[in-house]
């Protein structure tokens, strides 16, 4: 997932962001909501990493702008406001989720993976697809019984993919499944990781539509 990080506290969104990365996704991360909307505005995001309390304003007042432009991407709040009023007002100012700090940077992964397996229509973590046996919540694949060793980014462009059967995807929005905001990337990359996946999970894992990008293909 590409991810945008709001949160203004220095040591905690460092270590947001190290261990969303860790994860395999692909992090921006901004201390202000005015940097927030720009970022929106230039790029796709999979899902928000909201704080409540910013230096430029509420995060609830973004919040709520957003899904009256109709934004539908996932937020999920991260705020101390622990409250039960606070978390009802997260809720239904369109939040999909609401942590409390101090939070365990372990259950974080889990909600942001529970989160995107909704969006994409995949509850389930456990997929069966052919010969692979996926599983979306360990980030593990295992094909005719046995498990496969998929790097990050292998792992980061599957998990692009499966979330988003039939459809096609273009050269730049995986690129941004990988890499974050600026970062500079290598003109081949994707096409370098497509063959890494196809040579370990089968060639017709993915498809190529040409001069318009990749899809999921069959398991065989």
């Amino acid at each position: 997932m590409r991810i945008l990080l709001v949160e203004d506290d220095t040591i905690l969104g460092a270590a947001v962001r190290d261990h969303i990365v860790a994860d395999s996704h692909s992090v921006d991360w901004v201390t202000r909501l005015d940097a927030a909307g720009d970022h929106l505005d230039s790029a796709a995001y999979d899902l928000i990493l909201l704080d409540m309390m910013l230096p430029d304003g509420h995060g609830l007042g973004f919040l709520r702008k957003l899904r009256m432009k109709g934004c539908a991407t996932p937020v999920v709040i991260l705020t101390a406001l622990d409250q039960i009023s606070d978390r009802i007002q997260g809720l239904n100012a369109g939040a999909d989720d609401y942590m409390i700090k101090p939070f365990d940077l372990s259950e974080l992964s889990a909600r942001l993976n529970a989160v995107a397996r909704r969006y994409s229509g995949n509850p389930n973590p456990l997929i069966e697809f052919g010969d692979l046996q996926v599983d979306l919540a360990a980030r593990t694949v295992v094909r005719a019984g046995r498990l496969v060793d998929l790097t990050a980014r292998e792992w980061a462009l599957f998990e692009a993919f499966v979330q988003r059967p039939g459809q096609v995807l273009s050269k730049t929005q995986l690129e941004e499944r990988l890499y974050a905001f600026g970062a500079e990337v290598e003109s081949n990359t994707i096409e370098v990781h497509v063959s890494r996946l196809r040579k370990k999970l089968g060639h017709s894992i993915v498809d190529t539509v040409r001069g318009i990008g990749y899809r999921l293909g069959s398991a065989r």
